[in-house]
């Protein structure tokens, strides 16, 4: 494999070279802020990549030490359509949402948010914490369970093991006779590696499946090519085996499904089928329409819905 940086993607796999080749896309990440003036690392969607499986957005949060101000703030704000999904790395996070749910999140713990039609929620770093490193992800639900009925669960227990020098946690659904307690709308896996010492893995993969992989610290090696802290290097499918080399310390987080064959449309903190569906959620949020409910708790304004790009042009 030979890495492609800078076309963008419009098939589920990754593009051949004339030999016909497969060849490793490098997405690296842009910045971007969230609540509180805290810069992430925005790497899914990108003109390279707009998802991977039913993966369709992922943020990396730090690692950041906030030496003045509250930390992470992020005010009441609205989801439909996809599921959240938070790995806490470092720090700690109270949540609330508007199904009643006060829960903090502290490091190898997960939290999945369903919206489904409709959520809304707040994130906050608590008194006195003054780190961030958190992974950040949307799942898109596919249409059939689109406006499922909303639901919110947290992870403290995950399968953890180690291999060699390496420390595997599955953060999503199945591996190698493991498997998460997420609960899941299509096909997929989530997994964190972190290295000890530098060295080799060797990952099964399902051929059927489109994987990438993050890395959140350190260089990730991929046959000849090296990846390094936020990038996304995706490999496609057909894959039924590959092996990572890790630097010491590193850390790169596996995500991997079935190619998402829907119509998709994305838009600020929405997901759906067509943009009939996402005017009628922002026009609801503003509207403070019931279907999101109230967060209650939260010292703050909620997010305003910025104005509809089809409809200002």
């Amino acid at each position: 494999m030979s890495t492609l940086s800078s076309e963008v993607s419009v098939s589920f796999d990754c593009p051949e070279d004339q030999n016909g080749d497969k060849q490793i896309q490098r997405v690296p990440a842009r910045s971007a802020q969230v609540g509180g003036g805290i810069t992430v690392g925005r790497i899914l969607p990108s003109s390279q990549r707009r998802m991977v499986g039913a993966w369709c957005f992922l943020d990396h949060a730090g690692p950041a030490v906030f030496t003045s101000g509250p930390g992470l703030r992020v005010g009441p704000h609205p989801h439909i359509g996809l599921q959240t999904f938070t790995w806490m790395i470092q720090g700690e996070v109270l949540h609330r949402d508007s199904l009643g749910h006060v829960q903090v999140i502290k490091p190898g713990q997960v939290n999945l948010m369903t919206a489904g039609r409709g959520i809304s929620h707040t994130e906050e770093s608590l008194p006195g914490e003054d780190k961030l490193h958190a992974v950040q992800l949307w799942i898109a639900l596919p249409f059939k369970d689109a406006a499922c009925e909303p639901a919110f669960d947290h992870h403290p227990d995950l399968p953890r093991w180690r291999e060699g020098e390496c420390d595997f946690t599955l953060l999503a659904g199945s591996y190698e006779g493991r498997q998460a307690p997420s609960k899941l709308y299509s096909p997929l896996m989530g997994m964190d590696l972190n290295s000890v010492k530098a060295g080799r893995v060797a990952l099964n993969l399902k051929p059927e499946f489109e994987y990438g992989f993050l890395v959140v610290q350190g260089t990730v090696g991929i046959g000849n090519e090296q990846f390094q802290t936020n990038e996304l290097a995706y490999v496609g499918r057909g894959l039924t085996q590959l092996s990572l080399d890790l630097s010491v310390g590193c850390r790169v987080i596996v995500l991997g499904g079935e190619p998402y064959t829907d119509e998709l449309v994305l838009w600020w903190n929405f997901v759906g089928q067509n943009k009939e569906v996402i005017t009628q959620a922002q026009r609801d949020w503003r509207a403070a329409h019931d279907r999101f409910g109230v967060v209650q708790g939260y010292d703050g304004d909620p997010l305003q819905a910025p104005d509809l790009p089809w409809e200002t042009a």
